[in-house]
């Protein structure tokens, strides 16, 4: 019996799987259009924003901190490249990587706070998060940003299999939680992330270079952050100063949910993109039931805490 128990997978690993089907199925019993592929798709496209931020979330969370301005940041990125591209003239592709540049600037301010000045990476981010919201104000002067270039929406686009439409966006989506899944799995860097998760002081005294470690993680951060301003710039149309207001909470909920702990050193980044499902499953879920918007943010919530008490129990049996 102890040796079946110790080939099952963790439940921080198996259990965001097991309650992404049963809520398929619930809401399966719930309403015949939830199984259908279109669902599915548009289940998909809704959570591609979130789902991209929160594989920058969660690597910083690996290391035991927290990014409250990842939404904000995002919000900023998407309107860099699209005033860019609209209001300058300037190259579309160009405008991208501006856009994205911006996105990775604030990581690194992040990583130097969080590393040479010693701040908490709660108190960083929530600090930063105010100062991106106030400039995209000022530099959207509050307007949405409208008649993007078709290279900015690209990704927005879709193509069909099997009578049912995908965009490129969530292709884009995948093929980033896959890449980076396997550097934090197969590489040195990718270990040295857990290991500074683990323990900061232990893993600098085997050698680990650990504030280049986590300059490094949030950096990246920022990159997937600015990715994630064009994939919402792609899925609306739109440069909105106002996006991403709630994707902050979004994206800490989807790595939360998928078995990441917030103490850090432990977690996959592909349950962060389960976790995601999740929360789009739940909120597609209960819209085609019905149900008031206000319920989703409450059985969000729940799933919150239910998930880090999870966590606690986990730890304290480890």
């Amino acid at each position: 019996m102890s040796n079946w128990k110790s080939r099952l997978p963790p439940v921080a690993t198996l259990g965001p799987v097991v309650a992404l089907v049963l809520a398929c199925i619930f809401f399966a019993t719930q309403s015949d259009r939830f199984l259908s592929l279109q669902n599915f798709s548009l289940i998909v496209q809704q959570v591609m924003v979130v789902g991209v931020i929160a594989i920058g979330q969660t690597l910083v969370i690996l290391t035991a901190g927290i990014d409250l301005s990842c939404g904000m940041v995002m919000a900023l990125s998407g309107i860099v490249m699209t005033k860019f591209a609209v209001n300058y003239g300037l190259d579309p592709y160009l405008s991208m990587l501006c856009g994205v540049l911006v996105g990775m600037a604030f990581g690194l301010l992040n990583g130097l706070l969080v590393t040479k000045v010693r701040l908490p990476s709660f108190i960083v981010t929530l600090g930063t998060m105010n100062i991106a919201l106030a400039v995209t104000q000022i530099y959207s002067e509050a307007s949405t940003v409208t008649d993007l270039p078709p290279q900015l929406t690209i990704l927005g686009n879709t193509f069909v299999i099997g009578g049912t439409a995908f965009n490129y966006g969530t292709v884009l989506m995948i093929a980033l939680y896959l890449g980076t899944w396997f550097w934090l799995r197969d590489t040195s860097p990718g270990r040295h992330v857990y290991a500074v998760g683990n323990n900061l002081e232990a893993a600098r005294l085997t050698g680990i270079a650990t504030h280049r470690v986590l300059l490094g993680v949030y950096v990246t951060a920022g990159f997937m952050y600015g990715v994630a301003g064009l994939l919402s710039s792609a899925r609306t149309g739109v440069g909105d100063p106002m996006a991403g207001s709630t994707d902050a909470l979004d994206s800490i909920t989807a790595v939360v949910l998928g078995g990441t702990s917030l103490f850090g050193g432990r977690g996959l980044v592909l349950g962060s993109l389960v976790g995601a499902m999740i929360v789009g499953v739940f909120r597609n879920g209960l819209t085609l039931m019905g149900m008031p918007s206000v319920y989703q943010i409450l059985i969000t919530g729940i799933l919150v805490i239910l998930a880090v008490a999870t966590d606690q129990m986990s730890r304290k049996r480890s």
